[in-house]
């Protein structure tokens, strides 16, 4: 594993308007300075977090797919972010993991936040998503996913002799009422699963009048922060460094006293 370059892009969001975020989007990210391994884009990015999924929809391989695989193979990066998407006369909240070469995952959210009356538009996801990028094992999740512990576990892979993943990612449309929650919360998530862990949030006000803080952050296995930063909009980046990680689950290997479980 070589060091890697993660890059968030912290910005307000228009309201159910693909065309115009993937426009605004597309800006920042050629604002970006030399070369990055991977950029974090925020949860529903093209939309903002809408319950109206049979308005803004898209089937895989439209015009959210289509944008992501053009930056991904411009850039060379490793792109993540989360858009509506319509399968089988469903509607989910969708993490798209996309490569330069087209190459792709997708992680549908799992916990549907109630309290907006997503578990009521959206259908939840039941596959936890690991893939690896540049040797890297990376785990991406989606905002209210924060709140449950059990579901972003770190384990030992014990085929392969390492830790199940290396970093841990959340994209957020994380209203500012909660961001302190959302604070604690993402450091816990380093330190807990011995990973590096960054989380990117929205800022602005919504089409609801919810105001976002941002409060986008990089953490290191000890808590350490990295990168952060507050309420405006700004691209984030650092690098990470393998041998900090192995050297510090070498010396301080807690997962070996972790509770095992299955979940069902």
């Amino acid at each position: 594993m070589a060091p890697l370059s993660v890059s968030l892009i912290q910005s307000a969001l228009h309201w159910e308007d693909p065309q115009a975020n993937m426009a605004m989007l597309e800006e920042k990210i050629w604002q970006l300075s030399g070369p990055v391994d991977v950029i974090v884009l925020p949860e529903m990015f093209t939309t903002g977090f809408t319950m109206n999924a049979s308005s803004v929809a898209e089937v895989m391989g439209e015009r959210t797919f289509r944008w992501m695989k053009q930056m991904s193979a411009q850039t060379g990066a490793l792109l993540l972010g989360s858009f509506i998407a319509k399968e089988n006369g469903r509607y989910f909240n969708r993490l798209l993991w996309m490569e330069p070469d087209g190459q792709f995952k997708t992680y549908d959210k799992r916990h549907l936040f109630r309290m907006a009356n997503e578990h009521q538009a959206y259908s939840p996801g039941s596959v936890r998503l690991v893939g690896t990028w540049k040797g890297w094992r990376i785990c991406p999740l989606v905002c209210y996913d924060l709140r449950f512990p059990v579901w972003s576990r770190n384990g030992w892979d014990a085929e392969n002799n390492r830790m199940n993943y290396d970093l841990l990612i959340y994209v957020a449309n994380w209203p500012s009422a909660r961001v302190t929650q959302w604070d604690a919360l993402l450091k816990a998530r380093a330190i807990e699963n011995l990973s590096y862990a960054v989380g990117v949030n929205r800022t602005g006000v919504d089409g609801l009048g919810i105001g976002y803080d941002g409060h986008s952050a990089i953490y290191g296995p000890r808590g350490e922060v990295l990168g952060f930063e507050e309420e405006k909009e700004t691209i984030l980046s650092a690098t990470l460094d393998p041998k900090i990680l192995a050297q510090y689950r070498s010396r301080f290997p807690a997962w070996m006293d972790a509770d095992s479980f299955e979940i069902k």
